[in-house]
């Protein structure tokens, strides 16, 4: 250690890379040894009638401070068939039988990584703060794997609701939902010819925290997706019936912008408004030459009168319609008027309606809607958007699955469960000495050199030989 500090010419920051490195050579032997001790520990207390020790077995798992390569005991035991299989019994008790190739540690932090930054960035981040090195080929290829796992649980969930097998036991008077769209530049040799695509993003929640100085939202789930819109609406169906008991719903409030996709909900019941914000943002954009005409549609639509402010716009279209070549004005007051009046059920918003709304429980509050515009941001266009960032479908809603359970709080519980299945890249993959059921040798043996003979297309086989090819090929083949 003190040979590092007297390096001549030495700056901290190589101290601190130094310094971190031998730091994580440390955790490495700390953690072989540990287990090690482990193991042997479970090997002397055994019982013997039950585990039968079939020798070490060597295997590496990659940390945050580097691969740990270790080796354990491996037990010829019997399940619960009767039937002859192979355990670890170090990696029952450590846990250590989900994990596979990749620590969950490492895993989460790949997950965090990428949902933060682009492949690349992720790549060089953790390698730059883990005793790992990964490319950003090996990042792209976790986030993959975890978004098509997301995905399959998504299908599984409406296979249930379809089943009757979701009972959700939690229940709310009143349920909040709001959608919109992300649209996404697409990857191609001619993309710049190549039309955009819509991301579909969901938001429910039971209300707002009774508080003057926050408008945090309360029982928040967001659902994310490229999928068609039934499809979509089906999960998002699936979702909210795998939380809330749906039956002891009393309202349903849906906000959303005009979308075709959104006005067609799964729940028929759902009473839909149409997004303030956006009623507002096509006032502005469409009246833009006459601002005492806009201020009187804006009265107009802020007290309710939407039958008086449709035929005022009709009105008004008419009255600046001098056919001139170049003047817009009657042009785009129609398309005004044709976009509030195909939306007309949901003009007025859902406090100046006659419904009656129960009172709100202890603690929360109901408030105007219009949070999906945020949420958009927060959730999806940070990550997605600028930056010259262009996406194939499929990458797009694995990034999309990954976004959404983050923002849920769920991601490092989906790292957990798929973990096992996690490795950087197949080029990448190394050769592990393990013995599982599925590999069981042919005749049994303590220390048996003939487990995991490798039967197909080996490394180096076809590279000029050296004499460290040589003695590799006289191991492995």
């Amino acid at each position: 250690m003190d040979t590092i500090v007297e390096e001549k010419g030495i700056t901290f920051k190589d101290l601190e890379q130094k310094i971190f490195k031998y730091v994580c050579k440390i955790g490495v032997e700390i953690t072989k040894i540990l287990l090690e001790r482990k193991d042997r520990e479970l090997h002397i207390n055994r019982d013997r009638k039950i585990y039968r020790d079939k020798g070490l077995r060597k295997t590496t798992i990659k940390t945050i401070y580097g691969d740990v390569v270790y080796k354990r005991h491996v037990y010829q035991t019997r399940n619960d068939s009767g039937d002859k299989c192979y355990i670890y019994l170090l990696d029952e008790y450590m846990n250590m039988d989900k994990i596979g190739l990749i620590s969950t540690n490492l895993a989460e932090k790949i997950a965090d990584c990428v949902t933060e930054e682009s492949y690349r960035t992720a790549a060089e981040t953790i390698s730059s703060t883990s005793g790992q090195t990964i490319s950003h080929g090996g990042v792209w290829n976790v986030a993959q794997r975890l978004g098509e796992r997301v995905n399959e649980e998504e299908e599984h969930m409406v296979k249930k609701m379809h089943a009757d097998s979701l009972h959700a036991e939690k229940e709310t008077d009143v349920l909040f939902e709001e959608m919109d769209g992300v649209w996404l530049k697409l990857q191609g040799k001619n993309h710049k010819k190549i039309p955009k695509q819509e991301m579909k993003v969901a938001t429910m929640y039971e209300g707002w925290e009774d508080n003057d100085h926050t408008s945090r939202l309360v029982g928040k789930k967001v659902l994310a997706g490229m999928e068609k819109s039934d499809v979509f609406h089906e999960k998002r169906e699936a979702q909210l019936r795998s939380i809330y008991n749906a039956d002891e719903i009393r309202y349903r409030i849906l906000n959303g912008d005009g979308g075709s996709w959104i006005n067609d909900p799964y729940e028929p019941e759902t009473i839909y408004q149409l997004d303030p914000f956006h009623v507002k943002k096509k006032i502005k954009e469409k009246i833009n030459q006459d601002d005492e005409a806009r201020r009187d549609i804006d009265v107009l639509y802020e007290a309710g009168e939407t039958g008086y402010m449709l035929a005022y716009i009709e009105m008004y279209a008419d009255s600046v319609d001098t056919g001139k070549e170049g003047d817009k004005r009657a042009e785009k007051a129609r398309e005004l008027y044709k976009y509030l009046n195909d939306n007309k059920e949901g003009l007025l918003p859902y406090q100046k309606r006659e419904l009656n709304i129960p009172e709100p429980p202890k603690g929360i509050c109901y408030r105007k809607m219009g949070v999906q515009e945020n949420q958009n941001c927060t959730v999806i266009t940070l990550r997605m958007k600028g930056k010259r960032r262009r996406w194939s479908v499929n990458g797009a809603n694995n990034m999309a699955k990954l976004l959404y359970k983050k923002e849920n709080n769920e991601l490092h519980g989906v790292v957990e469960r798929y973990a096992d299945e996690l490795i950087f890249n197949y080029e990448m993959a190394e050769i592990i000495e393990t013995l599982s059921a599925a590999k069981a040798p042919k005749r049994d043996g303590k220390g048996n050199p003939y487990i995991n003979v490798v039967y197909r297309h080996m490394p180096l086989m076809d590279a000029a030989m050296t004499a460290a090819r040589k003695e590799f090929i006289k191991i492995f083949a």
